[in-house]
């Protein structure tokens, strides 16, 4: 087998073997031959070439959502590095592990002019859990001629850590620096970034390793839960006849159905869900703008609850968040084992459990409290149902009406990655069958890379995936495409209505020339020419009764991934959004 020559090419890469890292996404370039070299020739990789940088980045989040475990991007020097910034940033609030290896130039030819170098070091400090900048092999520098040494050792601090440094202790520093950025993203669930410095040559390959790097362990503990903290919970909720469970953003089949059980039978609590949980149970209420939005103010006091617990990501729903901010609880516990936001201004307790651990210490001793809250709201919830379906009746094709249809027409037991912006808040609306698991970027909500994302997720999970975006979230991140490890069974739906339209939706004068021109984005691109240059079979529907047709046939089985665009009225689906809340009340 081949390996890079330059040792620390060869740490990197072995530490990365060492802890069980198998997935490597790779952006073409000179400075990160060594190792590409290194990841591409060792057949216990799995390596993927991605040119685009921050679908690229995007792409290896999607896998590491999937998989749980970190991925590694590898790109070369310069600005290159700066395209993974928005995926960087949506690991770090998604808590995803992600690990960017960047290269570097040497420090001698940094600030001097050299082509394709900025300031790598620490670029990403505020959205990353841990910034290794490693050292450059020192027996590297010392093979440079005398004659060259002079201008290249230009100020003090280069002299003193070349040439009193040891080899060992830059060996002994880069391992340390590597397991502690490679432990943290497994262990605190978020990306790092490596700057790895490389000199000429760069392509140079041997037989053999030269290094063995340590494989530092991570150091887990048994989850315990505080004993005084669990007896005071459990006082606070003997107490409460209105409890509130709010489930933000959570991965599936992470707390055992028994424990969902026992929150739904309790009286006085009722646990409000959105789309991107993926929990099941009938009675909890899963569309809270549903609920929420037709309340008048005493209504919202007899919701106002006692007790709210949090637990996942972050909320879709603006709704709720003007809810609990004006009607405080008097408690909010947050349940995490990294990091608790104060969402709500009313935080209280940040329990650094997980949700289905602190769930088996804490439920068998809650003690259920006599109340009215849960079958009052349970009601409501059935009330607003009717009043949906009731709705759905009348309105034209539209893409309220279009939602409705997408959501009924999903297989079962696959993949929904859903587009941010509009695509997802009308998601909230609409259940979605239990089986099917459901994924959005809701870490930074930007609609850049939610394309990327979702092959990545595609490629990783075996079942078919399919992804609901706008118009605009797609075609910003129409380089997703440029992918050579698309499933066959990946399916797209756009839905095209022109522009940026839940600006609509928002305050502000429309039908304006400036409205349209640098709010709502209109535009006439259509997806078909992105379908034929990529390969993708693609379809066109304008009609309810073509949309129907048309979904008879998307999800089987085909040679090519597919892209169904959607188009629906500019500007019918404001109004009908509009008058769907009003309808409610």
């Amino acid at each position: 087998m081949k390996y890079p020559k330059i040792p620390l090419a060869q740490t990197v890469i072995q530490l990365c073997k060492a802890k069980n890292i198998k997935h490597i996404v790779i952006s073409p370039g000179s400075r990160n031959a060594p190792l590409t070299i290194g990841f591409s020739n060792d057949p216990f990789f799995k390596c993927y070439s991605i040119v685009d940088e921050r679908c690229a980045a995007f792409f290896a989040l999607g896998i590491a959502q999937q998989i749980e475990a970190p991925v590694v991007v590898v790109c070369t020097s310069g600005s290159a590095l700066l395209n993974y910034y928005p995926a960087v940033a949506e690991a770090f609030y998604s808590e995803i592990p992600l690990i960017v290896l960047s290269a570097d130039r040497p420090k001698h030819l940094q600030n001097i002019g050299d082509g394709q170098t900025i300031n790598q070091k620490n670029v990403f400090e505020n959205h990353i859990l841990h910034s290794a900048n490693l050292k450059l092999d020192l027996k590297d520098e010392l093979n440079i001629p005398v004659t060259e040494d002079i201008p290249i050792f230009k100020n003090i601090e280069d002299k003193l850590e070349r040439l009193l440094g040891l080899q060992k202790d830059i060996q002994k520093f880069n391992e340390q620096e590597l397991n502690d950025a490679i432990n943290k993203s497994i262990f605190k669930k978020g990306p790092v970034h490596v700057n790895v410095p490389f000199d000429e040559p760069l392509y140079e390959m041997v037989d053999t390793l030269k290094v063995t790097p340590k494989n530092i362990p991570i150091e887990f503990e048994e989850p315990k839960m505080d004993s005084y903290i669990l007896e005071q919970c459990l006082n606070d909720w003997r107490k409460a006849k209105r409890k509130m469970v709010l489930v933000g953003e959570y991965a599936p089949n992470k707390i055992e159905q028994k424990w969902l059980n026992l929150l739904a039978k309790d009286d006085s609590v009722i646990v409000l869900t959105e789309t991107t949980s993926n929990l099941d149970h009938g009675a909890f209420i899963t569309s809270i703008d549903k609920l929420i939005a037709p309340l008048q103010k005493e209504e919202f006091i007899k919701l106002q609850p006692e007790i709210l617990i949090t637990f996942g990501g972050m909320v879709v729903s603006k709704k709720i968040k003007a809810f609990l901010r004006e009607y405080q609880p008097k408690e909010h516990w947050h349940i995490s084992e990294t990091r608790a936001y104060d969402t709500f201004f009313c935080l209280t307790q940040h329990i650094k459990e997980t949700p289905n651990y602190f769930f088996s210490e804490f439920l068998p001793k809650a003690v259920q409290v006599k109340s009215s809250y849960r079958n009052y709201w349970t009601g409501i919830k059935m009330e607003r149902n009717k009043k949906h379906n009731s709705f759905l009746e009348d309105i034209s094709f539209s893409d309220f009406k279009v939602f409705d249809t997408l959501f009924k027409t999903l297989p079962n037991d696959t993949i929904l990655q859903i587009g941010n912006s509009s695509a997802i808040r009308y998601a909230q609306l609409f259940d979605i069958h239990k089986s099917i698991e459901v994924y959005c970027n809701r870490g930074t909500s930007g609609i850049d890379g939610s394309t990327s994302t979702a092959i990545g997720c595609a490629l990783a999970h075996k079942r078919q995936t399919t992804f609901i975006s706008g118009d605009l979230s797609f075609f910003y991140d129409s380089n997703a495409l440029w992918n050579n490890y698309i499933p066959d069974s990946f399916r797209i739906i756009v839905i095209n209505n022109g522009g940026g339209g839940i600006f609509r939706i928002l305050p502000g004068h429309k039908n304006t020339e400036n409205f349209d021109t640098f709010f709502e984005t209109k535009h006439k691109l259509t997806a078909q020419h992105l379908a034929e240059m990529y390969n993708f079979k693609y379809k066109k529907v304008s009609s309810h009764n073509d949309l129907n047709v048309a979904l008879n046939s998307f999800y089987k089985e085909s040679k090519s991934p597919k892209i169904l665009e959607i188009n629906t009225a500019e500007h019918a689906n404001d109004k009908i959004l509009l008058e769907y809340f009003k309808y409610l009340k």
